[in-house]
């Protein structure tokens, strides 16, 4: 096949195939040669506000994973019913590499034409507050990225633990819903990142007995409750390596297998397969990460009568964080943490109640009850902007 008959190909089988009814409405591939930056943005869906989802640095990014993930930015912004559109960004990279700040940096410019007229900048995996400091100062504005240092005027998403702390909320709030105390519940988190560990220490708060949490390097495992405490302190000491140092670690994987009545995937996209899907002893399962779990293991937690309480509601958390920061890029005055917290409360409570309700009483999925939810927002926006007929 010459470059030509490739190049075509990939095109087509990574880009058009990708586009439906809702988008996506651009897609941008950049590199650089100089620094080996390779990297895609995605604005699936504009029809509610301009795109916004955080970016991702990985060797494992790919355009139809990028395209997934703004996907479900859109109806994750839909859902909470805020005026942002759906969009994500990804970066082929090693977040450890020496020449990161070089690679954002190269990033950065070669977005220049879409940031922050289309796209702001956020954090997902491999990133932080400081790599969002980074890609604003290249293009010089304070627009560009949410999710700085708060010595930037920013908020601090992953210091003050805003995704995991409504994903500890959704988690109350559904156990509630179902019937199931969460006080004294067993629960097994898989991931220990800025989301698993602030999902944790509210649980915990909250009375949750955490049996496992897990990291790419093990799984701590006590059914009696691990000390909670301690492993967040070796974690902010040791990151990924707190499990060894907690104690003999388990094989990774065994979070999503422990006995626990409550699961939390909080970290990688489709780590809950059918086989986990059919051994689980876990009476609820709450998506912290985005897409933990593949459409056949869905069907299958449905058929078991396992509720799930779906990944854009869950974790929405952290939108509820980037609209406040949106909203104050260029104003003098910081965000109060004091207000986000109340509002992702509010809001993710009471859409996981909504979700579990409106599922049951039409006897569907959570997640084509959301996803119903989401698309009639969306499909309105659509329709009064003549981007759908009526």
């Amino acid at each position: 096949m010459s470059d030509a008959e490739r190049w075509s190909a990939a095109v087509t089988d990574d880009v058009f195939a990708l586009m439906d009814e809702w988008g996506p409405e651009k897609v941008v591939c950049v590199s650089d040669r100089r620094t080996g930056m390779r990297g895609v943005l995605v604005l699936d869906n504009t029809s509610r506000g301009m795109g916004k989802g955080g970016t991702r640095m990985s060797p494992a990014v790919t355009v139809g994973q990028i395209a997934r993930l703004a996907r479900t930015m859109t109806w994750k912004w839909a859902a909470v019913d805020l005026f942002h559109g759906g969009a994500k960004a990804g970066i082929v990279a090693d977040p450890a590499a020496p020449n990161k700040e070089e690679i954002l940096r190269a990033f950065a410019r070669a977005l220049a034409n879409e940031v922050p007229k289309e796209y702001v900048f956020g954090l997902d995996m491999g990133l932080t507050e400081n790599d969002a400091a980074v890609l604003l100062d290249e293009l010089g504005d304070r627009g560009a990225a949410v999710g700085l240092p708060s010595a930037l005027g920013g908020l601090p998403y992953d210091q003050l633990g805003v995704t995991g702390y409504g994903v500890a909320e959704a988690t109350d709030a559904a156990a509630t819903e179902l019937g199931l105390e969460l006080r004294g519940a067993r629960v097994a988190v898989q991931g220990f990142g800025a989301v698993g560990r602030a999902a944790v220490r509210r649980l915990a708060e909250l009375g949750a007995v955490v049996v496992a949490a897990s990291t790419a390097s093990g799984c701590a495992y006590d059914p009696d409750g691990l000390d909670v405490d301690r492993l967040l302190a070796l974690s902010a000491e040791l990151g990924d390596d707190c499990v060894r140092e907690y104690g003999p670690p388990a094989p990774p994987e065994r979070a999503l297998t422990v006995a626990a009545d409550i699961l939390v995937p909080a970290a990688r996209e489709d780590v809950i397969d059918a086989g986990v899907a059919e051994s689980t002893t876990a009476k609820l399962v709450v998506e912290g990460a985005n897409l933990p779990a593949t459409p056949e293991a869905r069907a299958i937690l449905h058929k078991r009568g396992v509720a799930v309480v779906p990944d854009f509601i869950a974790n929405a958390g952290g939108i509820v964080a980037a609209a406040h920061s949106m909203d104050a890029r260029h104003s003098p005055f910081p965000v109060r943490p004091d207000d986000v917290f109340a509002m992702i409360s509010a809001k993710l409570r009471a859409n996981a109640v909504a979700v579990l309700r409106e599922a049951r009483d039409q006897e569907i999925t959570p997640h084509e009850a959301a996803y119903a939810l989401a698309q009639s927002r969306v499909r309105e926006a659509m329709v009064l902007r003549r981007r759908m007929p009526a």
